[in-house]
């Protein structure tokens, strides 16, 4: 082992032996390289007056080298910010803002003590770096039947964990924390579960209420009394999407430092949030009480970031920095809002209008992208199937009877029609 990789073990081993316990056999391993090319270039670029000559990017007259045909379309910003690599952990600046877009967005995060958000290629890189660090073959990784399919990819086909599932509603129609706590309380034996939490939930479109939040909350609580260490992920990229009563905060508040066995890890970013889901820019902050282990988690988080993509885009962090310190960013991101809301209300209308009676019913929606039908006389993929090819529709299937429809992309006055097609395809089907 790397002596490097030693210290920070033997770091987080003094401080939160629990968090130690915690990391896969690659989480122990890796560190962020202190002697090699970057930490050179940057002493190089605080002492080296005369000669740099340890960058690898190209110069000319002191400016980073660029094509003019890119520099027209990108003038309003300069070249410093666009072309050279970003740091690792991200654009400092931008770490800065996003901390405070979190705590001002979370006021429950207030006097608690996390880290610094690093820098992502975006969410699905977040949650892997939360795979590669705390996921080892075997851990039990615990999530609703109603979930974003790429966590199997995540969690089970790269880093083999066992998925465990529980579902998502309970007989109330509500969130489900007593299957929750059951799933993470059948890893006693194996002392460790990796719970993800996602809110808004793709593909329901539900977040719980402030009830249901502190079950959540208190189900994590139990398995980490039974003595078992439970690294639990809020993945908000759906962030801020709130229609209706419910939690309008992210749940990392409420479980930073929630207890010695329980690391809260947040992945979030500008991706929906901010609606530049092509710029690719998420983050990764850790909770902890102890500087130190955050201060590991961070180095051991940069190596991954190192070890895979060296680091993210420049210039789609350097367009969310301008963003979020605009004066005009809060009304142009609730005048969004609005639309998203005007959309998820029409859907919500139209479904209980009666108008489709028989054909279906909907699980509970109240925020994000997304809601899903759960068809009564019809098999799902091939109402999917008929809906494209007749209709021109496309739609989710999920499962025997659940179709995913995203209302993110309709607008309010077509909704209505949108949902009539779907249910002439029923029809068609049920013939």
């Amino acid at each position: 082992m790397h002596p490097l990789a030693q210290k920070l073990n033997e770091t987080i081993q003094q401080n939160s032996p629990h968090v130690h316990e915690m990391l896969s056999g690659l989480g122990r391993l890796i560190y962020f390289p202190k002697e090699g090319i970057l930490s050179q270039s940057a002493e190089a670029k605080a002492k080296a007056k005369t000669y740099n000559a340890t960058i690898g990017t190209a110069l000319e007259n002191g400016k980073p080298m660029h094509l003019k045909v890119l520099q027209e379309t990108l003038s309003a910003y300069e070249p410093k910010d666009l072309y050279e690599y970003a740091p690792p952990a991200g654009k400092p600046e931008l770490r800065t803002v996003w901390r405070a877009k979190m705590i001002s967005d979370n006021p429950s995060l207030e006097g608690k003590s996390f880290g610094n958000p690093i820098a992502t290629n975006a969410l699905t890189h977040g949650l892997s770096i939360v795979a590669d660090l705390f996921v080892k073959s075997g851990d039990a990784v615990i999530i609703p039947d109603k979930n974003w399919e790429n966590y199997e990819l995540t969690f089970s086909i790269r880093r083999g964990a066992e998925m465990v599932y529980y579902p998502l509603y309970n007989e109330q129609n509500r969130f489900n924390d007593q299957g929750l706590k059951e799933a993470i309380l059948a890893q006693k034996d194996k002392g460790k579960a990796v719970v993800v939490l996602n809110f808004p939930n793709n593909p329901t479109g539900y977040t719980p209420g402030a009830e249901e939040g502190r079950r959540i909350v208190e189900a994590i609580r139990a398995g980490a009394e039974a003595g078992i260490n439970v690294v639990v992920v809020t993945d908000d990229a759906y962030f801020g999407l709130f229609f209706e009563e419910s939690l309008h905060e992210s749940l990392f508040g409420a479980l930073a430092n929630l207890h010695p066995r329980v690391l809260a890890v947040k992945v979030d970013g500008a991706t929906k949030e901010e609606y530049v889901w092509g710029f690719r820019v998420g983050f990764i902050t850790y909770a902890n009480p102890n500087e130190a282990v955050l201060a590991a988690l961070e180095q051991k988080t940069m190596g991954i970031i190192r070890a895979t993509i060296s680091s993210g885009p420049h210039p789609s962090q350097t367009f969310v920095l301008k963003a979020l310190q605009s004066p005009d960013f809060a009304a142009q991101r609730a005048e969004k809002f609005a639309i998203m809301k005007g959309r998820a209300n029409k859907v919500k209308a139209v479904l209980d209008s009666g108008k489709y009676a028989g054909a279906w019913d909907y699980y509970p929606f109240n925020s994000g992208y997304f809601m899903c039908l759960k068809l009564k006389t019809v098999d799902a993929e091939q109402l999917r199937l008929h809906l494209l090819d007749q209709y021109g529709v496309g739609t989710i299937a999920l499962g025997e009877t659940d179709l995913r429809v995203a209302f993110s992309c309709i607008e309010e006055d077509q909704v209505e029609h949108l949902y009539d097609l779907i249910y002439s395809g029923v029809k068609d089907l049920e013939r």
